[in-house]
């Protein structure tokens, strides 16, 4: 699968962000048509106050679908533009187009750490989060209280705070939770 346009902001997961994943096929022979409208409508919902970025992958070949990814602040600024008639108009004029979508999932918090990339499948169960997160937050807790913090004892409370904050944020985001979801994956979402 390619990627063709990625914008990417970090955001805490428990931030109430809502990325929507949508799956649609294309008839060959369509793909440019088609490719032209998702670039269109994603660039028009990237114009609504609370979108955080989006994404375009192309098919892998065959009879695999397009993933358009659409990045929303929150459930409030998401349904803004599900309910626009800008994302109305961009519907009303794919007459030809010649593409359906076959599956849609709403991720938000925590679920977008384990959403595989283009995959449907659903998140795994709360539970199997919590112990996946509470596993990647143990060592990077305890590596910043033996290493961090005691660096940080002669700052004022806020902000070393606000350091803590943002090391562990990224640690968890770019290599706690990444490396934790990959090892547990078969635990995590069973196949079959």
């Amino acid at each position: 699968m390619t990627v063709v346009s990625l914008e990417q902001h970090a955001v805490p997961a428990d931030s109430g962000e809502v990325t929507l994943l949508i799956a649609r096929r294309v008839e060959p022979g369509y793909e440019a048509t088609f490719e032209q409208w998702a670039k269109g409508i994603l660039e028009t919902a990237a114009t609504f106050p609370g979108h955080l970025g989006y994404g375009l992958f192309r098919s892998s070949g065959g009879d695999a679908p397009w993933f358009l990814v659409h990045r929303f602040r929150d459930a409030e600024a998401c349904r803004a533009w599900q309910e626009s008639p800008e994302r109305a108009a961009w519907f009303a004029d794919c007459e030809g187009h010649h593409h359906t979508e076959i599956a849609r999932r709403r991720l938000t918090g925590m679920e977008t750490w384990f959403a595989k990339p283009g995959s449907t499948r659903p998140a795994p169960p709360r539970w199997k989060m919590a112990i996946s997160a509470t596993l990647a937050i143990y060592p990077i807790s305890l590596l910043g209280s033996l290493f961090l913090t005691p660096h940080l004892a002669s700052l004022p409370v806020l902000l070393a705070s606000a350091i803590v904050a943002c090391v562990f944020n990224v640690l968890m985001t770019y290599v706690a939770m990444p490396a934790v979801s990959r090892v547990l994956r078969g635990w995590l979402i069973p196949s079959g």
